[in-house]
């Protein structure tokens, strides 16, 4: 890769504030890694970069990850629960004007980049008013409206103060060109889209040989779209054939307690370890333990898990019709099943642990394809590529 260039407003650095829910803290060191990881790349384009990371008063407070760049934490005003969040952006941006001006005034700030169309969209557009900052929005799933996450007229109201947002930033960013899609069916053609593919360390994610014994590898929270009860059914169909079968899982969710139960109940729990929320280096490490890595989700914008997995040299399993298709060629950088189908996610782990040599393949070439273009200098040089734009 090529040097990367110096990013200047007149003779100054440019200045970006970054306004996020999502940030690594103590016991979730991967939580919002896809925001915080690039920012030392942009440092290096010569980017200034200060982070507000937000959560709302009525959630527990944790503490700052030690391991993230520096952020400044805000706690807003909210309705509790998803009926809360269509107004959240308002307490938000009350919570911020003051420390928004006060930096504006020391360090003028170039552009807003805000992480999720609520509340920090919602925020970012009316402090994008008041000191007339151009903002960019980058939207993480696919459910960009938020009518999946919250139902009915609290739903509606979400849709319309997310429209709202998109058509009013400079720029909508989306981590695929599926979250793109579902962008553009809400808001039309008034807003300008780009895509921005998550990126990953190439120099933590790193190859290593495969176990002596399958190992299978899912990271993720545990809940229902992410597939973990498929993938206990095809270990049950496997077993006899692979004897030495188990499965690592890293994350936690409310389908814990029901996934620990079926497992218990089909006679696999001994083959798996659920091993919580780890840190950045036992997620690395334990990709290089694995022999493949398995993640059947059915609602996923990207998935920066299938990245480090290739990065790792491994062949990740995904879904159809999901972001990760956008990366993944099937069967020649890794491996594509249709969603919720037990019966095809068998036949491809079946092929991928009986083949030796034909996985070591898929896995050289998803290393390849993640040093090529889906680096964390990769991201971060697609990012600097657009805040240029909208300052002209």
């Amino acid at each position: 890769m090529t040097p990367p260039q110096q990013t200047v407003v007149g003779s100054r650095p440019l200045h970006v504030l970054t306004i996020t829910p999502f940030y690594p803290k103590l016991g979730n060191e991967g939580g919002g890694r896809f925001v915080a990881e690039p920012l030392a790349e942009l440092a290096k384009m010569g980017v200034r970069s200060t982070v507000f990371a937000v959560e709302p008063l009525y959630r527990p407070p944790r503490k700052a990850s030690p391991s993230a760049p520096e952020a400044t934490w805000y706690r807003y005003p909210a309705f509790p629960g998803n009926t809360g969040l269509a107004s959240a952006g308002t307490g938000l941006y009350l919570r911020l004007g003051g420390p928004v001006g006060a930096l504006h005034r020391g360090s003028p700030i170039d552009v807003i980049h805000a992480h999720g169309s609520l509340p920090c969209g919602s925020a970012a557009l009316r402090l994008s008013r008041q000191f007339r900052i151009p903002y960019v929005v980058t939207v993480h799933g696919l459910d960009a409206f938020s009518t999946r996450q919250v139902r009915g007229r609290p739903g509606a109201w979400c849709e319309r103060v997310s429209r709202q947002v998109y058509i009013s930033a400079k720029r909508v960013i989306g981590v695929s060109r599926r979250v793109c899609e579902e962008v553009r069916k809400g808001a039309g053609t008034d807003c300008a889209l780009s895509v921005v593919y998550n990126g990953v360390d190439p120099s933590l994610f790193t190859p290593a040989d495969d176990p002596a014994e399958p190992v299978l590898l899912t990271v993720g929270n545990l809940i229902s779209t992410k597939g973990h009860a498929l993938i206990l059914q095809a270990m049950v169909a496997l077993q006899r054939e692979f004897p030495g079968i188990r499965w690592e899982v890293i994350g936690d969710g409310p389908e814990l307690s029901s996934i620990r139960k079926l497992a218990e109940k089909l006679e696999v729990l001994a083959r798996i370890r659920f091993r919580g929320r780890t840190g950045r280096a036992e997620v690395a490490e334990t990709c290089q333990q694995c022999t493949v890595f398995v993640l059947p989700s059915s609602y996923e914008g990207l998935g920066c898990v299938y990245l480090e997995a290739m990065a790792a040299g491994k062949v990740a399993i995904g879904c159809r019709g999901q972001g990760i298709e956008e990366v993944i060629r099937h069967g020649e950088n890794g491996w594509l099943v249709p969603p919720e189908s037990v019966e095809d996610l068998t036949k491809a782990l079946r092929v991928l642990l009986s083949d030796d040599s034909r996985r070591r393949q898929i896995g050289a070439a998803a290393r390849e394809t993640v040093m090529q273009s889906l680096t964390l200098q990769h991201q971060a040089e697609r990012l600097v590529t657009i805040y240029r734009e909208i300052l002209g």
